[in-house]
């Protein structure tokens, strides 16, 4: 069973620049760092074959594997014992060397107990052998210099295991769930929280997971810890409120809703149930568990000061933002059908308030006004439609709002030279003289002298283009006037 948060959508106008990072960090570091893994393991295989060591440590293990049958790990070790007992009935000598190398816990077992196992001659020609192998093969492995292994824990690695993964499949799964679920928790932290929780949970996960298995030498790697991290923080972000989740069971798939937070104790429970149970092989449950605890328990415990959600995250997307101005602009709509001018006037100023970029709405704001001349709303949605034309570059609609004005708002409110001079303007850029002049004289009545010059100026010029030398010289003399 798979269930995957899916509440949010990407918005590539703000792309989700540090998790996008972290997956092109993660494909580099497969690819370069890790890119020589493959012949180092077939070299070290090679090696081991050559050493005559298979003959030797072919019994032991399989004991090693029988006895170990019984304890927690026993799904686990059944799968192996059975893998290594097929790949001896086939003769598979490269198989069965792959199995002796690769198990570290089975080296590390012969280590402590080559004094037993062995004698005297064959103990120093193992230690020989298998020193060579180790050194010149397996220590040079990226798991082996970068890997988190429980048995010697350190700092550093426990920031970069987390970039390391065990191939192509494991890589792409984790990326995948990365860019799922990164660009929402991105979106909510901010860039720099959110790599810091990131790494955090990485970090404690893996802590958790060593606690658990302090005497395994099986190195850590990939960025699943991180990753459930981030599940616990996209729940915790969301908290009660129900969100859209994906699920998967077998081949059936569908949508369901539910509050956040409720799904985080399914998932510590199919993880934990795992774990004492399932005995997958390769899949570290425990770092699943921490990092879900530590990324719920950061926005839980710290939302209102580390881990702060940004305000703007719980803002609806474009489709939602849409759909909620399509309803409220019906409702306004059917408010002026009714002829309820007060409502729809209101509905439309909360309208205009939370849209300011759909301008649609000022011009009914400017009908509703122009149906009182008298008071002061009309004179404002004149100026703030003049505004709108202007920054549009609507000459012609705003000279026929400054027009309409002159015939019902003037005699209330007179508009300023300024206002004036926009018409002026607009006239000039549609070529129409006639208004251009009848904004001028508008303009002169409300006496702004250096505005009166400039326009003096411009319309002599216009004038003169035209060769209409006595329009022309009756500016001059205004102007000189």
């Amino acid at each position: 069973m798979l269930i995957i948060p899916a509440e949010n959508t990407i918005d590539w106008k703000r792309p989700p620049w540090v998790t996008l990072s972290l997956i092109l960090v993660c494909l580099l570091v497969f690819l370069f760092y890790q890119g020589g893994d493959s012949r180092l393991m077939v070299a070290a295989v090679d090696r081991y074959l050559d050493s005559g060591l298979l003959e030797l440590e072919a019994p032991v293990y399989e004991n090693y594997l029988q006895r170990q049958l019984g304890d927690q790990k026993a799904v686990e070790r059944m799968m192996d014992l059975q893998a290594f007992q097929q790949a001896r009935a086939r003769n598979d000598r490269a198989g069965l060397a792959w199995h002796l190398v690769m198990d570290r816990d089975f080296y590390q077992y012969m280590a402590g107990n080559r004094d037993l196992l062995w004698s005297t001659a064959d103990r120093q020609r193992w230690q020989q052998q298998r020193g060579t192998i180790e050194r010149d093969y397996i220590a040079m492995l990226s798991a082996s210099r970068s890997g988190l292994i429980p048995r010697e824990p350190g700092l550093a690695p426990l920031i970069t295991y987390q970039f390391l993964h065990g191939g192509w499949g494991h890589l792409a799964g984790n990326l995948l769930f990365l860019f799922l679920l990164g660009f929402t928790v991105e979106k909510a932290l901010g860039a720099g929280r959110f790599l810091l929780a990131y790494l955090a949970c990485g970090v404690l996960s893996g802590v958790l997971y060593t606690l658990f298995s302090q005497s395994s030498a099986v190195p850590l790697i990939g960025a699943s810890g991180s990753i459930s991290g981030l599940m616990g923080m996209y729940v915790a972000i969301y908290g009660l409120r129900s969100i859209r989740f994906f699920y998967f069971v077998g081949f059936y798939f569908n949508y369901f809703r539910a509050p956040a937070l409720a799904v985080l104790p399914v998932w510590l429970g199919k993880e934990l149930y795992d774990y004492w149970f399932a005995g997958a092989t390769g899949i570290a449950y425990l770092a699943h568990v921490g990092g879900l605890l530590t990324g719920a328990g950061l926005i839980l415990v710290l939302r209102k000061s580390w881990f702060q959600v940004e305000e703007v995250f719980f803002e609806p997307g474009d489709a939602e933002q849409a759909a909620q101005f399509a309803a409220g602009y019906a409702r306004a709509m059917d408010s002026l059908a009714r002829m309820e001018f007060a409502v729809a006037e209101s509905q439309f100023v909360a309208l205009w308030a939370r849209y300011p970029d759909r301008p649609v709405l000022l011009t009914h704001l400017y009908q509703l006004a122009k149906l009182r001349p008298d008071l002061p709303g009309y004179r404002r949605r004149t100026l703030e439609l003049m505004e709108i034309c202007l920054h549009q570059q609507q000459p012609e609609r705003l000279l026929g709002i400054w027009q309409e004005y002159l015939n019902y708002g003037e005699q209330h409110a007179p508009l300023a030279a300024a206002d004036h001079n926009r018409a002026l303007f607009a006239s000039l850029r549609t070529d129409n003289l006639s208004l251009a002049e009848r904004a001028f004289a508008r303009l002169r009545t409300a006496g702004d002298g250096e505005l009166v010059d400039e326009a003096c100026q411009l319309l002599i010029r216009e004038f003169d283009k035209r060769q209409q030398g006595a329009k022309a010289s009756y500016y001059r003399q205004q102007l000189r006037a």
